[in-house]
């Protein structure tokens, strides 16, 4: 399960609730994994921001795999990673920049600038999305 902050609103994001989240235009929204033992940091280390927008299906289907991801536990845990979703038709520089390439996937690195990292396949399974997100965070 995770959990989404859209702005300052919380709320849980169920499959039943995918459906009225990608009908909203949010400019962005958090997504935190749930630790097993509810001890969640409130300052995750590793951040990552999913370029993305509405009615795009290759977005969605590495929402649903980024969040499966996020529940999988195990060497490759990402349970301190924050994902920031942004919408780039809210903003005209994402969407130049990134309008012919969504989804695009970026490490925030300490200083805080960008990296994006190279494009996930949509026929990666959870498991080696996983894998190679942990990869790429663990390279600063």
């Amino acid at each position: 399960m995770v959990i989404v902050a859209i702005a300052t609103t919380t709320a849980l994001i169920t499959p039943s609730s995918m459906a009225f989240l990608s009908r909203q235009r949010p400019k962005w929204a958090i997504l935190t994994p749930l630790a097993s033992s509810f001890s969640t940091q409130t300052n995750p280390t590793r951040k990552l921001i999913l370029y993305s927008k509405p009615g795009c299906c290759l977005c969605d289907g590495l929402k649903e795999k980024l969040q499966s991801a996020f529940a999988l536990q195990g060497p490759n845990a990402l349970n301190d990673v924050r994902l920031q979703i942004r919408d780039i038709s809210t903003n005209p520089d994402w969407e130049r920049a990134y309008q012919y390439e969504i989804p695009v996937l970026a490490r925030v690195l300490t200083d805080g600038t960008e990296e994006i990292l190279p494009r996930l396949s949509p026929r990666l399974g959870v498991e080696l999305i996983q894998k190679k997100i942990a990869a790429a965070l663990r390279e600063e």
